[in-house]
């Protein structure tokens, strides 16, 4: 029997999960950690060597027990988590660690480009559909011809963390359409890396990716190095797409109308879209997913890590008795409202250096109001995100909600209600893994479209709005917005 395999690589853990072609059961599953470095105040980096240890770890589990149950993998598809840039020398060495999406290092050339070179900003954004921001390859260059010019004269080859290990792979430097899209660098009109912005990040074309289309494959060959990874000889590599969209497609919320929020480290809300759009003040981001299947949305710095935040070092509880205590307070926390911006912020603010705050504090709130109040601000703030982009498309009638707090009925239940809309959840919480093979199935002719592929994705519950609490969030979201603005 044949199978296939999606691999996640997070911010947080290196994943695979194999399955059938039918995807009707999980056949291998593994996960491995990978640890965030903070060398310096905003920096956020990644060894690529502990990156390859856990991919080979995590897909050594897999293709054991696989094995072990009578299972041939015939393919494997990548998810990876977007911005990530990485210098290489010729041979695809690693010339230092992986820059992150959550670092802050870049923040004055982002504001450059939306301040002193606005012009340019928007002409790149226009072309590239990704929002200035620190967390883009085109900033990070931009900091480094400004403060190691060198490392960027001595770097061959600039990637991401997909395009190390697929080049570790494969021998080749590719990048598919859906992470370049999330570079900064890559106009996606004509599919080829933008002159506008290599000229101002002061990369040469030479020093990039080709890039190929998300269902691109490669027969692998193994070597002495990726012999331990366990594959054998002619399994097909699909090179896959950015975890965002994947997420997207992943959660089945492929058609109008209905959009996905995730929430790991971070979070997102998105909607699929059928060709490419523009927000005129640049706050929302539109990526590749697949032709004619575009994911646009914003992203938060702030979801998980909040949750983090409050259990290790506000009430230093476990999560489960402070989920608990959160439950045992009213929607709304009684006023007290809290704004997420722990690490900067992304959408809608664009703003590395804005902070968070408690607002509205007084003598009744107790320690658990605190801890809801914190839920709903990360709530909060990723409805302010959807409110831009129903500016765009049509608003919501369903959210599909995935990623860590979807494990959280509390967290589920409260984003319904304050959407009004009803929060379905997939019937497993891999949406990255499970994208990534919906993905296969159309690079290997097994489905047409992407619509035909969401079809074969399963649910599980459904949360329905709560009228009453509904009202209440209402008010509270109200009151948030407008406190946002004095900021």
């Amino acid at each position: 029997m044949n199978c296939i395999v999606g691999v996640d690589v997070g911010t947080t853990n290196v994943k695979a999960l194999a399955m059938p072609l039918d995807l009707s059961k999980i056949v291998a599953h593994a996960s491995a950690p990978v640890t965030t470095l903070n060398p310096e105040p905003g920096y956020a980096e990644q060894d690529p060597a502990e990156l390859w240890a856990a991919f080979v770890q995590v897909m050594n589990e897999v293709t054991r027990e696989a094995e072990q149950k009578k299972y041939t993998i015939t393919h494997v598809a990548f998810c990876t988590a977007m911005h990530s840039l990485l210098p290489m020398d010729v041979d695809g060495a690693p010339m230092g660690n992986a820059i992150l999406w959550s670092d802050n290092r870049a923040e004055a050339e982002a504001k450059a480009l939306r301040t002193t070179q606005a012009d340019l900003g928007r002409a790149i954004y226009e072309e590239t559909g990704t929002p200035l921001h620190p967390m883009i390859p085109l900033c990070k260059l931009a900091w480094m011809r400004e403060h190691d010019p060198r490392l960027l004269r001595r770097t061959a080859h600039f990637g991401s963390i997909k395009e190390f290990l697929w080049h570790k792979l494969t021998g080749k430097f590719e990048v598919d359409f859906s992470i370049a899209t999330a570079t900064g660098l890559f106009d996606e009109s004509k599919r080829v890396w933008s002159e506008k912005a290599m000229d101002y990040a002061g990369v040469r074309p030479d020093q990039l990716s080709t890039p190929v289309p998300t269902t691109h494959q490669r027969s692998y060959v193994p070597n002495s190095e990726t012999e331990k990874t366990g594959l054998t000889e002619g399994v097909s590599l699909v090179i896959g797409a950015s975890d965002g969209c994947l997420a997207n497609l992943g959660a089945g919320a492929i058609k109008p109308r209905t959009a996905t929020l995730t929430i790991g480290t971070s979070g997102a809300i998105r909607q699929t879209v059928r060709k490419p759009l523009r927000d005129a003040e640049g706050r929302l981001f539109c990526y590749y997913l697949d032709e004619g299947y575009y994911v646009v949305g914003g992203p938060t710095n702030n979801g998980g890590n909040v949750l983090e935040w409050v259990t290790e070092k506000l009430t230093q509880q476990d999560t489960k008795t402070v989920l608990k205590e959160a439950s045992t307070i009213p929607p709304g926390s009684d006023g007290l409202l809290f704004l997420p911006y722990l690490q900067g912020e992304r959408a809608p603010l664009w703003d590395a250096s804005v902070r968070g705050a408690y607002l509205h504090v007084d003598w009744q709130h107790t320690r658990a109001h605190f801890v809801r109040a914190s839920l709903e601000g990360v709530l909060f703030n990723l409805l302010s995100i959807n409110e831009l982009l129903t500016q765009h498309t049509d608003s919501a009638r369903m959210i599909h909600a995935n990623g860590g707090f979807a494990q959280s009925t509390l967290w589920v239940q409260m984003l319904a209600d304050m959407a009004g809309v009803p929060v379905r959840l997939n019937e497993s919480n891999e949406s990255g893994s499970m994208g990534a093979m919906l993905l296969t199935l159309k690079a290997i002719g097994e489905v047409k479209t992407l619509d035909e592929a969401a079809e074969r994705v399963t649910f599980g519950d459904t949360f329905e709005p709560d009228t009453a609490r509904n009202k209440v969030y209402r008010k509270a979201f109200k009151q948030w917005e407008e406190d946002l603005k004095k900021l």
